[in-house]
């Protein structure tokens, strides 16, 4: 045991392990969003793993460069010293993680932790961190396996070549194959079978006006899970009336789910031909939606419009997908484009053709996968002529273009967290504390507002944070963003990959996970109401921040 134990130190880089044990140590600092002890292990022996190839990598270009090497004797001297380094430099960190926790989770309001369960970080890091050196050396053992039976017929380089080749292409077909198409395979899977289930506590609406009635263009099995339940929840003419004090219309909600039409066209047609049915072109306003990547319209960003709206509002969504957003994301992210444009064409198409003193007015609404879709509904040459009025953009993903454009063209003075644009005559960005009323212009023709929470990972992620400090890290940062938070090249981007994926787990009004009361500012902002008081629209939003905490 002691000479497989020494084998076994032996066989690891030094430069390795100090670099693996500094990313380590910077992976338990805070990020964007609070970790538990799992994430957190999980998270540090990636990024150990990551620091400990970075020094192998180092290593070898030193070797290939033919640099001076030192002695073995000196080597493992330096080793030893290196790990009498980072033993102290790992208890301080492991110690302040805790503390470093706490610091974004009192900015969330949230309970503080007493421990950040060290001991466990650390055994979870360590499988973690094995596991990928497995993985690495398994390649590296098959390279040599394959080199070595090359060189029968190839010359010695051609046959390191074609083993690489081959170690590659076998573990491309493991990794992509067996382990990347089974687990989409199985994530497709169970979104569907969820999609389809049936809700015992989800009626099938007796109003012939509602989609999904007997009456309805679109049966109501064929509205999926999501839409069924859009459908079925949200505030009634009565509930209006009554906080209004005053009388109300019932909210027109249309929804066709991925099973009622085959292509992304008859879908769009057949929303049009059922919000026609139902009456939604005779509101005062009307909505165009596009969901999540499940097909889920979040109600916090609805009820709120019916509310505002006194009930005499329609909207209308089309489901493009039943996976999550950021699967949606990462594998089919047009696809929701296309379902945008096709659903906004026909509706815009009619809208267009009715007379402009009996139309309703237009506008547009997404949330994180379906602010992407709806940013690219429309192109702004193909609307100025006839534009609708406005739309309101609630967590726009990092990859948004025209996000991104409007966040680099901001004015020098405002953060990347909620940039200002030109006088604000046509955009403007708002987060938890309403900031729409401190634009230099009034608005223009077309209202767009983006809404976006500082500590959300969605919008926030960058691919070049690897390397470089994205600027919404700057001062002043946002106030839901730890000042304990610091950029580390390679182990910032680890951080926020994690985040990334953890994004809606956080309370309501922070990261990814939107609240009623914040939609509020951005509808009044979009919707021009000019017949709300200061005190209602505050009623309003605490009857939202009231029924949460009574769910």
């Amino acid at each position: 045991m002691r000479h497989w134990f020494l084998r076994l130190w032996n066989s690891f880089n030094a430069i390795g392990l100090l670099i693996g044990t500094l990313f380590f140590a910077a992976s338990l600092t805070p990020s964007l969003l609070p970790r538990t002890y799992v994430m957190q292990g999980l998270l540090s022996g990636v990024t150990l793993a990551a620091g400990y190839g970075l020094g192998v990598f180092f290593t070898a270009l030193w070797i290939r460069l033919e640099l001076p090497r030192f002695q073995p004797k000196i080597r493992r001297f330096l080793k030893i010293t290196g790990s009498s380094f980072c033993i102290p430099v790992l208890i301080i960190f492991l110690w302040r993680t805790a503390e470093w926790q706490n610091s974004i989770r009192a900015l969330m309001q949230l309970e503080p932790v007493e421990t950040a369960h060290p001991f466990y970080v650390a055994i979870i890091a360590s499988i973690s961190f094995t596991f990928l050196i497995g993985i690495v050396r398994l390649f590296k053992w098959v390279m040599h396996i394959s080199s070595r039976n090359a060189q029968r017929f190839a010359p010695k380089p051609m046959a390191y070549l074609l083993g690489s080749l081959i170690a590659v292409a076998i573990f491309w077909s493991a990794g992509e194959g067996i382990l990347f198409r089974g687990a989409l395979h199985m994530a497709d899977s169970s979104f569907r079978a969820l999609d389809e289930m049936m809700e015992p506590d989800t009626e099938q609406p007796l109003d012939p006006l509602k989609t999904g009635s007997k009456a309805s263009l679109v049966a109501w099995r064929d509205l999926g899970r999501q839409g069924r339940e859009y459908i079925a929840n949200g505030p009634r003419q009565e509930d209006i009336s009554a906080f209004r004090n005053q009388p109300a219309l019932e909210p027109i909600r249309v929804y066709v789910g991925l099973n009622a039409a085959d292509t992304v066209d008859a879908r769009a047609k057949l929303a049009l031909k059922e919000l026609i049915r139902a009456g939604g072109f005779e509101r005062s306003s009307l909505v165009v939606v596009t969901p999540t990547g499940t097909g889920w319209v979040d109600a916090e960003a609805m009820d709120p419009a019916e509310y505002l709206l006194n009930g005499d509002v329609a909207s209308v969504a089309v489901q493009y997908s039943y996976l999550a957003s950021w699967l949606s994301l990462l594998f089919e992210p047009d696809y929701g484009s296309k379902t945008a444009r096709a659903l906004f064409r026909e509706v815009y198409g009619h809208w267009t053709k009715m007379p402009k003193d009996k139309r309703p007015k237009l506008y547009l609404y997404g949330l994180s996968l379906g602010a992407l879709s709806s940013e690219r509904s429309a192109e702004l040459f193909e609307v100025i002529g006839d534009p609708y009025q406005g739309s309101l953009l609630a967590g726009p993903p990092f990859p948004s273009r025209v996000w991104h454009a409007m966040t680099e063209a901001r004015n020098p003075d405002s953060p990347s967290w909620l940039p200002v644009v030109g006088d604000g005559s046509y955009v403007r960005f708002t987060a938890q504390k309403d900031a729409l009323d401190h634009a230099a212009a009034p608005w223009g023709p077309i209202r767009t507002v983006y809404l976006q929470y500082a500590s959300d990972p969605i919008v926030f992620f960058e691919y070049s944070s690897l390397y470089s400090k994205p600027t919404w890290m700057d001062d002043p940062r946002g106030p839901d963003v730890s000042p304990e938070f610091r950029w580390y090249p390679v182990v910032t981007f680890l951080q926020l990959a994690l985040d990334l994926a953890m994004a809606t787990t956080t309370p309501m009004g922070y990261g990814h996970v939107y609240a009623g009361e914040h939609y509020i500012d951005g509808w009044r902002e979009v919707l021009n109401l000019q017949d709300w008081s200061a005190d209602d629209l505050n009623r309003l939003k605490d009857k939202f921040r009231a029924d949460r905490r009574s769910l």
